[in-house]
């Protein structure tokens, strides 16, 4: 059973730090925000994703790279399509995943949320495994933060973002954490 312990890094899971995170400046962690991501965009499996969120995306091994060359980004969790799960940030900081945001009428979600991106894209519905991983880490995440409101990227980033897509089940996820 996976765990969040009380510096903010889960049990069972991958752990490699990104330098991309600086300290909260709220004390409440209250929102779960799912994302997409695929590096190459549409090509899954590969080292682009931990390479980005680790600062070592080499900008000349994909003609996308140059495009996304210096960015600094990150997110709390990673979930590849098998299910297999990357820690990048501790929960107790925030990891930079929502950008210019909003969420019922509170500005920076980065300040009170825990950002997971799904590997996979708005054009592919994710897997069984991707599923079952998230819905063990949000059970971790509640056991250990209390009640979380959950939205997808394009909820707090709507002129901005599209994840995690039409192809996420908002039912099927919701439903499995009952």
């Amino acid at each position: 059973m996976m765990r969040i312990d009380a510096q903010g890094w889960a049990s069972d899971v991958e752990i490699l730090p990104s330098p991309n995170c600086d300290a909260r400046s709220a004390d409440v962690i209250s929102l779960l925000v799912v994302h997409n991501i695929s590096l190459p965009p549409e090509q899954f499996g590969g080292p682009g994703v931990p390479q980005l969120f680790t600062n070592n995306l080499n900008p000349h091994q994909h003609p996308y790279y140059l495009t996304i060359a210096g960015l600094r980004v990150s997110a709390h969790f990673f979930i590849r399509r098998d299910g297999h799960v990357i820690q990048f940030v501790s929960c107790a900081q925030r990891a930079w995943h929502a950008g210019v945001s909003c969420w019922q009428g509170r500005d920076k979600c980065n300040d009170y949320s825990i950002g997971v991106e799904l590997e996979g894209s708005d054009t592919v519905p994710y897997t069984d495994a991707q599923y079952r991983s998230l819905q063990v880490l949000t059970l971790a995440l509640r056991e250990r933060y209390g009640p979380l409101a959950i939205t997808g990227h394009s909820d707090i980033a709507p002129q901005r973002k599209t994840d995690p897509g039409p192809y996420f089940d908002w039912l099927r996820f919701l439903t499995s954490l009952s």
